[in-house]
């Protein structure tokens, strides 16, 4: 792969000991919240960047822009970009799924690691990293190898775990997008299928491209009573067939994460 492209690298700050640091900020709860905690309790130039793979939709890119606005964290969320996830399917000659999630590793993980692999070179960096104190499973140290690079873990430290974390970004009016990862992801739902479908049907007709190109479908065969194809989900939808079951969960789940992010902004 390329080397990732940083747009503003240049812009990267560092505190008066010549410390950078950076936190990864992709958008989500755990992410989203950390940002705010530590400009507020541990005061400092941080330097936010988010990893973006071209394919998420329109509310997220929003989040984003929100994010670093003078209203909310004040600096702009800087992007590292290695390819889109159109390219890298074309690439790899496959479509994601859960025994390939090749999609994560090229456009996100590695990027960010090369980033911090050159970055080190001007100066020592703590990175800081959103796991919570319930995810005792997700080690974290992924980048700790990397000589100069600190990772902090400041929601465990704090002892914030999920409910925590959903109950303060409530608290401060922050509703994150219903999708922060790809428009078109494998893992996701039939009602989030359908609702792509109805929203962003350029989208939708992307991923039925990209099907008929590799021989291969996003979803899982036998998942559900779904088709796995796009193409013929897409048919069934025309056809009226509504996953009213998966919509009401999501609908459940949305107001029980703080409601409609319109109204919160």
């Amino acid at each position: 792969m390329p080397d990732p492209k940083v747009e503003g690298a240049s812009a990267i700050i560092r505190d008066s000991e010549g410390v950078a640091h950076i936190l990864g900020l992709s958008g989500g709860d755990d992410s989203t919240l950390l940002a705010f905690l530590m400009k507020e309790r541990e005061p400092r130039p941080y330097n936010y960047l988010c990893t973006p793979t071209g394919n998420e939709l329109p509310a997220m890119f929003e989040h984003w822009a929100w994010l670093g606005s003078d209203n909310a964290l004040g600096r702009r969320l800087i992007p590292i970009i290695a390819g889109t996830l159109k390219s890298v399917i074309r690439q790899q000659k496959m479509l994601p799924n859960f025994r390939a999630r090749f999609c994560t590793r090229i456009l996100k993980i590695e990027p960010y690691e090369r980033f911090l692999m050159e970055e080190v070179r001007n100066g020592p960096i703590v990175s800081y990293v959103g796991l919570r104190a319930d995810e005792e499973a997700r080690e974290g140290g992924i980048y700790s190898h990397i000589d100069g690079v600190r990772q902090r873990f400041p929601l465990r430290e704090w002892g914030y775990d999920d409910p925590m974390v959903l109950a303060e970004l409530a608290e401060r009016g922050i509703v994150i997008p219903p999708r922060t990862d790809c428009a078109l992801c494998y893992h996701q739902r039939i009602g989030e299928w359908y609702t792509l479908w109805l929203e962003h049907r350029a989208l939708f007709e992307e991923g039925i491209e990209l099907e008929d190109e590799q021989r291969a479908t996003f979803r899982t065969p036998g998942r559900d009573s779904w088709p796995s194809g796009l193409r013929e989900m897409a048919a069934e939808f025309e056809g009226g067939r509504i996953p009213t079951i998966s919509l009401n969960r999501m609908k459940r789940e949305r107001m029980s994460a703080g409601g409609c992010r319109v109204c919160s902004l």
